[in-house]
C-alpha cells in the first residue's frame, strides 16, 4: 500500500499543472494553476453564476432549465480543461446536488461535458476541504480557529487549530434557500429579516453547544456571502478584511432603505448577488448573535483551495483519510478486522486473475475497502447484515469519500451475499461486476473464517465472451473442501439471473 501511495504522490508532484472545479449552489468555479518549486500558483480562475440552488422544484428535482445552465457551464470548463490528465483535475459538487433526487440525470451528461469525474461530497467532507483551503493561506500557528462558509444552500462551521480541523458540521441553511423562502418577490422588510434570522437560529441552534465562544480565538469567513458583505462594506469606507456587528447593522439598514432588489444600488454589490444578499445577511447575523462573534476576519482560501491541497500540497491526505474512515467505520460497528483483511486478500487475488492488463490500484483499493466493511451490518442483524451495512454506508459521513464512492461501496456490501436482483447497480458496469463477483467468491471461500487453500482454484474470463467467467476447481480441492465447493456452485446459480455468467468447472 505504501508503494501505491508513493507512486500516486509522485505522479501528482511531477505534474506541472492542477485544476479544481467547484460546483456550488450559486456558482460553478474553475481554478487552474502551475506547480513551481513545490508551490502552487494560480494562472486562471473562471466563475459562472449558475444558480442551481434555486433550480430545485417542490419534489427536490433539478428543473430542466437549471440542468441546462449547469451543462452549458461545464461544457465551457471542459473545453478549457482539454488535454489535462485525470490526475490533474478534481471536481466536486455540494449541497444542491446532495439534495437533488435526479442528480444522476444531471451528472451523467455533466461528466461527459467536463471530461472528468464529478464527486458529490458530504457536508462534513465539504467542511474539511473548506478548512484545509482556509488554513493553507494562514500561518501555521496554534491559534484556535472558527471557520464559517455560508453557501447557497448550506453553511459549514469548522473548529480547528493550525492546519488541523477538529470539529466539522454542515447545516442546511444558505443565501439562496433563505432568500427564496423569506424574501419573496425580492422585498426587504423588517419582518422578513426578523423571521429569516429566527429561522436560521432554529437550524443553527445546536452549533452553540459545538462551537462555544471559549473554544476559539479568531473567527474567519470564507467565500460567498462573507466576500459579498466585505466588498460592500469596503466600498462604503469600512476597514478592509473584516466584518463587525456594526457593519452588518449598517448593511441591513441600506437594504431596508432600498425596500427591494430592483432599487438596491450599493457600490461593491455585484448584480448576481443582489437577489440573494437578504438571505445571506440573515444567516450571517444569526451566526454573529448565536456564537457571540464580534469580528469576522475575511479568509482568502476556500473549498477549491482545499481540493488543490488534497491533490498536491498535502500529498496523499485524501487517500489516507479514506483508509482511516474505513478503519473507523469497521471498528465502530464491530467488524472483525482480521476477517475483513482475509476476504480482501482473496478477492484481490481472484481479481488479478480476470482483469485485463495490470489491476488499477484505485479499483483494488475499493475492493479492499468493501471487504473490510462487508460485515458492518452484523452489529445490527446477522440475517440481514448486508442490507444494514449498505444502509450505513449510504448514510455515513466518511471523511475523504464522495457520496458516489460510498454508494458504490454500499452496493458491493449489499451484494456480497444473497440474491443479485436486489441491487440497484448497473450490470453494464463491467468493472463493478468484476469487483462484485470476486468479492462474493472470496466471502464464500472464507466462510470458515480462516485463510482458504487457493492452490486448486483459478478464475478465468472467457476469451470470446467478456461476460462469461469460469471458476476451475481441481478434483482434489473439491474433495478436501466440499462445503466451499457447494457454496461456489450456489454462486454459479445466482449469476444465472443476470446478464453475466459464472461456470464452475471441476477437473
Amino acid at each position: 500500500m505504501l508503494a501505491s501511495m508513493t507512486d500516486t504522490k509522485m505522479t501528482v508532484q511531477k505534474s506541472k499543472r492542477l485544476a479544481a472545479v467547484d460546483l456550488g449552489s450559486n456558482s460553478f468555479r474553475l481554478e487552474i494553476g502551475r506547480i513551481e518549486h513545490g508551490q502552487f500558483y494560480r494562472t486562471e480562475y473562471l466563475k459562472e453564476t449558475v444558480r442551481q440552488g434555486n433550480g430545485l422544484d417542490d419534489n427536490r428535482n433539478l428543473t430542466p432549465q437549471s440542468m441546462q445552465r449547469g451543462w452549458d457551464c461545464l461544457a465551457r470548463f471542459g473545453e478549457r480543461l482539454a488535454g489535462f490528465a485525470e490526475t490533474e483535475v478534481r471536481a466536486v459538487a455540494t449541497q444542491t446536488l446532495r439534495e437533488a433526487r435526479n442528480r444522476d440525470e444531471f451528472l451523467g451528461p455533466g461528466m461527459k461535458m467536463l471530461g472528468f469525474p464529478i464527486d458529490v461530497i458530504s457536508g462534513r467532507e465539504e467542511a474539511r476541504l473548506i478548512y484545509q483551503g482556509v488554513a493553507q493561506a494562514l500561518p501555521n500557528t496554534q491559534e484556535r480557529r472558527l471557520v464559517i462558509d455560508i453557501g447557497g444552500r448550506s453553511t459549514e462551521l469548522i473548529l480547528g487549530q493550525g492546519h488541523q480541523p477538529i470539529q466539522m458540521e454542515s447545516y442546511r441553511v444558505g443565501s439562496i434557500a433563505w432568500s427564496m423562502r423569506y424574501f419573496t418577490d425580492n422585498q426587504f422588510t423588517k419582518r422578513s429579516f426578523q423571521v429569516a434570522e429566527i429561522a436560521a437560529k432554529a437550524v443553527l441552534d445546536e452549533a452553540l453547544m459545538i462551537y462555544p465562544r471559549d473554544q476559539w480565538d479568531t473567527a474567519y469567513g470564507s467565500a460567498g456571502t462573507v466576500n459579498a458583505v466585505v466588498d460592500v462594506l469596503v466600498a462604503a469606507g469600512w476597514p478592509a478584511g473584516s466584518v463587525t456587528q456594526e457593519g452588518l447593522d449598517w448593511l441591513q439598514d441600506k437594504l431596508l432603505l432600498a425596500q427591494n432588489v430592483d432599487r438596491l444600488k450599493l457600490a461593491g454589490m455585484r448584480e448576481d448577488r443582489k437577489a440573494i444578499i437578504g438571505g445571506g445577511l440573515s444567516v450571517l447575523r444569526a451566526l454573529f448573535d448565536l456564537l457571540g462573534i464580534r469580528r469576522l476576519e475575511q479568509a482568502s482560501g476556500g473549498l477549491r483551495h482545499g481540493l488543490l491541497q488534497d491533490m498536491f500540497g498535502n500529498g496523499q491526505q485524501h487517500i489516507d483519510l479514506r483508509d482511516h474512515s474505513v478503519e473507523r467505520l469497521a471498528a465502530k460497528f464491530g467488524a472483525d478486522p482480521v476477517h475483513g483483511q482475509r476476504v480482501g486478500r482473496v478477492a484481490n487475488t481472484l481479481f488479478k486473475q480476470v482483469v485485463v492488463g495490470t489491476a488499477d490500484q484505485r479499483v483494488t483499493r475499493k475492493l479492499t475497502w468493501a471487504a473490510q466493511l462487508h460485515e458492518i451490518g452484523s452489529h445490527i442483524s446477522h440475517s440481514d447484515s448486508h442490507k444494514h451495512g449498505a444502509y450505513i454506508l449510504d448514510n455515513a459521513d466518511a471523511m475523504g469519500f464522495a457520496l458516489t464512492e460510498l454508494h458504490k461501496l454500499s452496493q458491493l456490501v449489499l451484494g456480497h451475499r444473497g440474491k443479485l436482483r436486489k441491487l440497484e447497480a448497473d450490470f453494464e458496469d463491467a468493472m463493478f461486476v468484476q469487483q462484485l463477483l470476486v468479492l462474493r467468491a472470496a466471502v464464500a471461500l472464507c466462510h470458515a473464517r480462516r485463510d482458504p487453500d487457493l492452490k486448486g482454484v483459478s478464475l478465468l474470463r472467457d476469451a470470446k465472451n467478456a461476460r462469461q467467467f469460469k471458476l476451475k476447481l481441481s478434483n482434489g480441492w473439491v474433495k478436501a473442501y466440499p462445503q466451499s465447493a457447494y457454496l461456489l456452485n450456489e454462486e454459479s446459480v445466482a449469476w444465472q439471473k443476470t446478464p453475466w455468467s459464472l461456470e464452475v468447472v471441476v477437473g
